[in-house]
């Protein structure tokens, strides 16, 4: 099916769940929003680059201040779009036309807009809550808790235009890991270097990536979130490279992890083999992955699956139920399983209750579903901060402490992949589209 077609289908998708979601939070409209910009300080006028709100986007990818969709339960979506222009800025590319047919499009003054909401029960969802008084919304009908937890329950399961999307995220942002992962091998460069190099290959500036990309040398890899790059040319022979790095298409992120090592000291080829561990044990999880099971009963597994490789690869001793019941695989691996994927990298819908208290950084709880779309990347890291508590309990005598010193210098590992749920396992965007003429 073409992109205008499968939108057709999303959009048909839309209103029915629109209509249903209304009646639930007993709403007879919505006007949904997609934002204002934000000031970054209040002692200057800078603003901060526009955020659509991201149920303004499930409808449509324009990226246009103080534009308005109206849904109606039976009646064709209406979009509303202030006249006017700043010399001070253009407008933003308009990615396509095939959404324009899909809507009542209404073009008026900005005092103009209030004449084109709907009369009755009527909700508004957004951010600009100061746009919501200007159109006449009390504030116990903007952002209602009830139809928020509807809309993102249908938000969690994607249509067929929204997987379309996702691909191509997928698609874009595996260019950049491929071009990244060779520059990294065949010559020195910096951090700052292969950012920018991945920026360049993906044809995405820092404003349209999904998430400030992460790309970490050695010890940086055991930051999490190292998103302040180095710009000192390394040039180490035995090195390793973490990058954590999504793209955009028509407002849906992806996210993708890679770890890989160069050199061929004895401690490079060990954590050659670690990266390949762990490899192997996403993909086992991976299988896993169907309907009806519980995302964190695959994060538990995870778990259990870690302490073998740690006594495998001469990182730890002992029985593996030792190393989970003392909690040190939670040390080595402290972050959640994965999250949804969608509007949003971090996306609503799939966390409805919290984690169990071992795992209090998960952030999917969901009995997986057909049409789901989340990430799942296991991890490995040498973090001081975790570790070395672990020295002052029982657990220090199954840790071969000498074995992560020569490791810690390569910081961590991490594998993710974005996976698609299917009627009876799961379709890995990523595994199933890497490839370099992407």
């Amino acid at each position: 099916m073409s992109l205008s077609e499968l939108f057709l289908d999303h959009i048909a998708y839309l209103q029915s769940g629109y209509a249903k979601a209304l009646q639930a939070a007993s709403f007879d409209a919505v006007v949904l929003h997609s934002g204002r910009g934000l000031k970054q300080r209040t002692v200057d006028d800078q603003y901060w680059p526009l955020k659509v709100n991201p149920s303004f986007a499930h409808w449509l990818p324009l990226l246009e201040d103080n534009v308005l969709v109206v849904v109606r339960p039976g009646k064709t979506p209406r979009l509303i779009r202030a006249k006017g222009s700043s010399f001070w800025e253009g407008p933003a590319p308009i990615p396509g036309d095939h959404f324009w047919s899909s809507f009542e499009v209404i073009e008026c003054s900005p005092t103009a807009m209030k004449d084109y909401c709907p009369s009755g029960r009527v909700a508004f969802i957004g951010d600009a809550l100061e746009a919501a008084k200007s159109l006449g919304f009390q504030a116990e009908v903007c952002n209602p808790a009830s139809l928020l937890s509807e809309l993102d329950a249908l938000r969690s399961i994607k249509s067929s235009y929204e997987v379309f999307c996702l691909t191509e995220a997928t698609r874009i942002a595996i260019r950049g890991h491929i071009a990244v992962d060779s520059e990294f091998h065949q010559r020195t460069q910096s951090e700052f270097d292969l950012h920018l190099h991945y920026l360049r290959e993906t044809q995405q500036d820092s404003t349209e990536t999904p998430y400030g990309n992460i790309v970490a040398f050695g010890p940086n890899a055991a930051i999490l979130h190292h998103v302040h790059y180095g710009r000192q040319v390394d040039t180490n022979a035995n090195q390793s490279l973490l990058i954590d790095a999504g793209a955009s298409y028509m407002g849906y992120a992806s996210d993708i992890t890679r770890t890989t090592v160069r050199g061929g000291s004895q401690a490079a080829q060990d954590f050659r083999a670690l990266i390949a561990g762990l490899d192997a044990l996403q993909l086992q999880l991976i299988a896993k992955v169907k309907p009806g099971v519980a995302y964190e009963s695959v994060h538990d597994l995870a778990h259990a699956k870690l302490a073998d490789l740690l006594i495998e690869s001469g990182l730890c001793k002992g029985k593996s139920e030792d190393l989970l019941s003392l909690g040190i695989t939670r040390a080595f691996f402290p972050h959640g399983l994965g999250h949804s994927l969608g509007l949003q990298v971090h996306d609503v819908g799939c966390r409805l209750v919290p984690p169990s208290d071992k795992n209090p950084f998960l952030r999917n709880t969901s009995t997986i579903a057909e049409g789901q779309v989340f990430t799942l990347e296991p991890g490995c890291y040498f973090i001081e901060a975790l570790l070395a508590p672990l020295r002052e309990t029982e657990a220090q005598s199954m840790i071969s402490w000498s074995t992560l010193e020569a490791l810690r210098p390569y910081g961590g590992i991490r594998i993710e992949d974005n996976l698609v749920v299917s009627t009876t396992a799961s379709i890995n965007l990523t595994r199933d589209n890497w490839s370099p003429s992407n």
